[in-house]
């Protein structure tokens, strides 16, 4: 693909927020980055963190991380200390303790009383089937639930029996009394609590029936004094509800809510149900999984928080929505490793090459640089009799525009000298297992005399190199649309089968013997990789492809 713009683009939320300022309006701005807890964040979940901690951070405000934890059946800590983990690997960090939709139950169920007490609310004994029937349609009004018109102080009392466990799940939920024949569906007297006996990860077993959504989210941000709350459009019919319920309750401020257009990259699922999905049904290794479009997937991958960060400035901020290319979330890590990675060589399929005039017993240290552009340093690299190149370097029958090793045939060893190939040592099956080579003893930093030497192609030592493991990671999906199979079926049909290449008994450089888990590299001519976070170990690296040279999906 060609080369995206690397300015920053546009966020439409910008002069709003100046202009809130100037006015006098706020003093200082508070966002907040709310995810529910019921699975790991994604690369979607990136633009709204860079959004709102962004925000804060340019506007000299805050940003806090709230937990929407409204329903415990699907929630876990394991989620919890992920998200914060993520949020902060992306290189930000909330307001004071993180915070929960849970801390506020007691008083979002005071104001569900005032609601009741006020006329605005009541116990509804509908079924959730029978619930949708009386809601009615797009093109047609919905109905007054029978239960509509029961007095204050029944309500009170159902909805006091609710919270003490009297009832099944299901079997009566608390309504807002809003309007039935509103055209905006959120308003058709809409559900504030339902009974769930679930034990909650943050509350435990103090209540059986637990908020919705939409009757949380605005209170909370009034309660903690949010300026502006920033959410994706699909909130956008919320909005005349959640200022409703601001209206209608005592609270002690107004947020005012802005919708921007959520990110949606081909190639990729968002969908937590279908991530989950891929997990429990083992299509992936877990939630992490370097194929998967979770931020613990891409910095496993070895995606670099900047380079995230400068995706999310690239794509910008608007109302508008659209599919991003994934070739510029590719594009971004490229140039981030490009900059900064170190350089190195590691040889995914070794073909074993004896030099026969270089001395036996002899090793010459060769210094090379860790990078071509920066002061890393250098690392060395031992030169001996017995070294290994990558067996696709050579070929008895080159095709056309071949440029490395053919019989007879001359290239250079990156950083090392020129070498011609002498004979192929074939095994029983006629399969190449060593090649037979002279090298050139004038040629190290210098060009042969009277000849030019075209390809140039990396090596590792034979006795110095360490064995590892490689892991060729590709796109999850086939298809640019992941949801559409050409043939009908599910996003499952559309997994990539070569997604995963795992190659054993890799060899690479010396100075790659001990890395750290996440340190990054560009193996010369393979592409940009990272010690794998969790597999990796001393003496026994494992190594993830993050992404390839150039991009190969778009030729």
């Amino acid at each position: 693909m060609s080369k995206p713009e690397t300015t920053v683009a546009t966020n439409f939320l910008r002069p709003i927020v100046q202009a809130d300022l100037d006015s006098g309006k706020h003093a200082s701005i508070v966002t907040r980055f709310p995810p529910e807890p019921n699975g790991y964040l994604h690369i979607g979940h990136a633009k709204s963190i860079c959004l709102n901690f962004g925000l804060a951070k340019e506007f000299g405000g805050v940003c806090n991380l709230r937990f929407d934890d409204t329903n415990p059946a699907k929630e876990d800590q394991e989620y919890i200390d992920a998200i914060k983990s993520d949020v902060q690997w992306l290189g930000f960090q909330w307001a004071g303790e993180e915070r929960y939709a849970s801390d506020y139950f007691d008083q979002l169920h005071a104001w569900a009383v005032h609601l009741i007490e006020t006329g605005k609310a009541y116990v509804c004994d509908l079924t959730p089937e029978q619930a949708r029937e009386y809601r009615g349609s797009l093109t047609e009004p919905g109905r007054n639930s029978p239960f509509r018109e029961r007095s204050v102080s029944e309500n009170l009392d159902l909805f006091a029996r609710m919270k003490a466990g009297e009832f099944p799940d299901g079997a009566r939920a608390l309504r807002a009394k809003i309007d039935m024949a509103s055209p905006n569906m959120n308003l058709r007297d809409p559900i504030l609590y339902r009974i769930r006996h679930a034990h909650h990860h943050q509350t435990g077993d103090k209540w059986c029936i637990y908020p919705s959504y939409d009757f949380t989210h605005g209170q909370s941000d009034a309660i903690e004094g949010i300026t502006h709350s920033i959410c994706t459009l699909e909130f956008e019919d919320h909005r005349p509800l959640y200022e409703w319920f601001l209206d209608n309750l005592p609270v002690p401020a107004k947020p005012r809510q802005y919708e921007f257009a959520r990110l949606n990259l081909n190639y990729t699922i968002t969908s937590k149900r279908k991530l989950k999905q891929l997990v429990d049904e083992k299509h992936v290794s877990g939630w992490d999984d370097p194929r998967m479009s979770t931020l613990s997937g891409f910095r496993r991958r070895g995606y670099t928080p900047a380079s995230i960060r400068n995706f999310c400035d690239m794509i910008g901020v608007n109302r508008a929505g659209g599919v991003v290319d994934i070739g510029m979330l590719e594009f971004a890590i490229r140039e981030d490793l490009d900059a900064n990675a170190a350089r190195a060589m590691c040889v995914l399929k070794p073909l074993k090459v004896v030099i026969t005039n270089y001395p036996e017993g002899q090793v010459e240290n060769l210094e090379l640089p860790r990078h071509p552009k920066q002061d890393m340093g250098v690392r060395v690299l031992p030169f001996s009799r017995e070294i290994y190149i990558d067996a696709s370097d050579f070929e008895e029958i080159p095709p056309a525009g071949f440029k490395r090793l053919i019989p007879g045939g001359e290239v250079r060893l990156r950083g090392s000298y020129v070498i011609r190939a002498d004979e192929a040592v074939k095994d029983e099956q006629g399969n190449i297992v060593e090649l037979r080579c002279s090298y050139d003893e004038n040629t190290l930093g210098k060009n042969p005399e009277g000849r030019k030497v075209k390809g140039v192609i990396h090596w590792v030592p034979a006795a110095e190199s360490v064995e590892c493991e490689v892991r060729l990671y590709d796109r999850l999906f086939r298809s640019a649309n992941p949801e559409k199979d050409e043939e009908g079926g599910s996003f499952l049909d559309n997994i990539n089968p070569g997604s995963l290449v795992v190659l054993t008994g890799c060899r690479a450089e010396p100075s790659l013997a001990n890395v750290a888990p996440e340190e990054r590299f560009q193996f010369e001519r393979e592409g940009y990789f990272v010690a794998d976070l969790k597999d990796s170990q001393p003496g026994k690296p494992v190594f993830n492809r993050t992404v390839t040279l150039r991009d190969s999906w778009g030729q």
